[in-house]
């Protein structure tokens, strides 16, 4: 293998070659990344290994349409959580919904502020990375509104493996009934038997949502059109979501190689530069959430577990695997999350173009550097 600067590259070697590679190491990562109980293991695994094939400038890209349809994919997904169930329980909860929500945004844009002005970060990606939800969709979101993937991919999946650390952690501390329940491992259930008439409906939604969601140009659109309109049929009765872990191993795949294959070495240097600072910063947003999930058992007599999994900044897709695992509310986490994300996706991009604005030194329309600039110089 050629180097440059010392590092291996793959510049020169084949397309076919590269690939393979790239299958290979993230089948391996996945695998580890299982092992260790990573909820976000299916997508943190083709990142990680897109990113080391990047590094060694390999030049594979994901085509365009494999990633539209993945999207659609993802946004079905997140449809499927949001039941009648927990469309119910966040109407129960509401008071502390109306606490809760607006104090972990708070927090979290608040940090994202500190992190652009004290210019860890670049203009409206500090905001995204700081935001509390689900990961992959808030690298989707940051995409599509002008802030760079690659450092809120980096900061958003520290987060969810700094929380799900923290999680294994208050779990093994918990009483009574918040102990934790054995789980089947993720290859264990990879292939169930698949309604496949259902599945058939998920992807026309998937791919149609998604194909009308570039027609009509709307943001971050091939997941949110069909995540809404899955929402929509699912609840009046004219849809099941059908989607079986091979097909969203696959779509996450195809977000992580996309998001892994867009950054170079200069990108990599500055996480690396940036990564104490963020990692404090993630740390203080933990902090917080555990503060409001203790004002939550004390106040609510929410069992602790339930309360922290609740507040916890992980997003709802990994905190909803966390819970899975755990006894507790299920219910009430998932309403308490679910109105969370749905908070940030419809004032996200608001708050994030407002708050870039007024960072020192910050400007929205300087968010994205280019594929050879460092974005801690500007």
């Amino acid at each position: 293998m050629p180097y440059r600067a010392g590092l291996p590259s793959l510049h020169g070697t084949g397309q076919g070659v590269q690939w393979l590679l790239l299958l290979a190491l993230s089948a391996l990562l996945v695998l580890a990344l299982e092992m260790l109980h990573l909820s976000a293991a299916l997508l943190l695994g083709p990142m990680l290994a897109a990113i080391l094939l990047a590094a060694a400038d390999g030049a594979v890209r994901v085509p365009a349409s494999g990633f539209i349809a993945s999207q659609g994919v993802i946004g079905c997904m997140i449809a499927q959580s949001l039941t009648t169930p927990t469309l119910v329980a966040m109407l129960e909860a509401w008071p502390v919904l109306l606490v809760s929500v607006p104090a972990v945004v708070a927090v979290s844009v608040l940090l994202g502020w500190l992190l652009a002005r004290w210019r860890v970060l670049p203009g409206s990606t500090a905001v995204w990375g700081s935001f509390p939800g689900a990961a992959s969709v808030m690298v989707l979101m940051a995409d599509a509104h002008g802030a760079d993937a690659r450092l809120v991919a980096f900061m958003q999946y520290l987060r969810v493996v700094m929380v799900a650390a923290a999680a294994s952690g208050v779990a093994q501390l918990a009483a009574g009934p918040s102990g934790p329940v054995e789980e089947m491992s993720w290859l264990a259930r990879a292939f169930p038997a698949v309604a496949w008439m259902p599945l058939l409906a998920t992807l026309a939604l998937a791919l149609g949502g998604s194909l009308l969601a570039l027609r009509l140009r709307v943001p971050a659109g091939p997941l949110l059109v069909p995540m809404i309109l899955g929402m929509l049929l699912q609840d009046v009765g004219a849809l099941r979501v059908e989607l079986p872990p091979w097909l969203l191993a696959a779509c996450y795949a195809m977000v992580g190689w996309n998001i892994g294959l867009r950054f170079t070495r200069p990108i990599l240097l500055h996480a690396a530069r940036a990564l104490p600072r963020v990692f404090g910063a993630i740390l203080a947003l933990l902090l917080a959430c555990g503060g409001f999930a203790a004002v939550l058992v004390a106040a609510a007599g929410v069992d602790p577990l339930t309360a922290y999994l609740a507040t916890s900044p992980g997003g709802v897709d990994s905190v909803a695997i966390i819970a899975a695992s755990n006894r507790v509310d299920m219910p009430f986490v998932m309403a308490v999350q679910t109105a969370r994300f749905l908070a940030v996706l419809l004032i996200g991009p608001y708050v994030a173009r407002f708050v870039a604005d007024r960072a020192p030194g910050s400007h929205r329309k300087a968010a994205r550097p280019q594929s050879g600039e460092d974005p801690g110089h500007r």
